[in-house]
């Protein structure tokens, strides 16, 4: 595999990436190309970044991994993470890699899990140069989607409470009232050692409006008639499982949900052939390398 760091901007800001070939690949011809987007305040070092991108590469096609602004090595204010400005960094690396003379420009697909799959998806609905979409563990409803994560009146008035603290912080302060990530989003003590290495343990409140406002089932029928992958685990403890099903029927066609027993938010980077083996045999049919 040909590995090598890349930059590229997105409204001004430098982000950093990791943009690899199959191996032995040729100099002269155009590979068909993924872009696996990270997760909530996470980076492109994630294993399930990079485990994805091993994949792809082994069945011949060309991956990019970067960091969103705000996170990893790229530019931007640190752990602000807007769900509207990760589309526009999104957009920007499917125009550097449309621009790349070994990519080919009209088959770049995009995949990414939980916070990166809801992305994906809005992202694909939004921009039809993405020829094909794979969102694992992702969200269509943010509102919907935090009423799950925040079961019962008392958990679910605190955090409309700790949206509307932000927004009066702000008015007073000019600056953003900062909040533990897992007060946004709640995940079981179990599950947090897989959380990315160098992932943000802090946001802006600013973060959790935009993830309540942001809406990609409302654009997820525009990627027909291009290909669509939903992912889910049947039992999800982070990202409810009915976020995936709803995005289903309001897809239009071709798309598959497939959700898989036994396993917990974290589909990718743990070895999985179910999902690996699913991901060959769709990839094989939809957007073959």
């Amino acid at each position: 595999m040909l590995e090598q760091k890349v930059s590229f901007d997105s409204d001004g800001l430098k982000l950093s990436g990791v943009l690899a070939f199959p191996e032995g690949a040729e100099a002269t011809k155009r590979y068909p190309a993924m872009m696996v987007l990270h997760g909530f305040g996470s980076n492109k070092d994630s294993v399930r970044c990079i485990d994805p991108c091993r994949l792809l590469n082994s069945l011949g096609y060309a991956t990019l991994r970067f960091d969103m602004r705000g996170c990893g090595e790229s530019e931007g204010e640190r752990q602000r993470v807007i769900c509207l400005e990760q589309v526009a960094d999104t957009q920007s690396a499917v125009s550097f890699l449309a621009s790349h003379p070994n990519v080919d420009p009209a088959r770049i697909g995009c995949m990414g899990s939980s916070f990166g799959g809801a992305v994906t998806i809005y992202t694909a609905g939004v921009d039809e140069r993405i020829a094909a979409a794979i969102s694992v563990g992702g969200w269509g409803d943010g509102v919907s989607k935090f009423q799950r994560q925040h079961p019962g009146p008392e958990a679910w008035a605190r955090f409309l409470a700790m949206l509307e603290e932000g927004k009066r912080h702000r008015e007073k302060t000019g600056q953003s009232l900062m909040v533990p990530r897992y007060d946004i989003v709640p995940m079981p003590e179990a599950l947090r050692h897989k959380v990315a290495r160098g992932s943000h343990q802090m946001f802006p409140a600013d973060t959790a409006q935009s993830m309540y406002d942001f809406r990609a089932i409302d654009v997820v029928a525009k990627i027909a008639p291009r290909p669509l992958l939903l992912l889910h685990p049947a039992v999800d403890s982070v990202t409810p499982t009915e976020q995936s099903i709803n995005l289903f029927h309001a897809a239009g066609q071709p798309t598959e949900l497939h959700l898989f027993a036994g396993m917990d938010h974290f589909l990718l980077g743990d070895k999985e052939s179910a999902v690996d083996q699913l991901l060959k045999d769709w990839l094989k049919r939809f957007f073959p390398a």
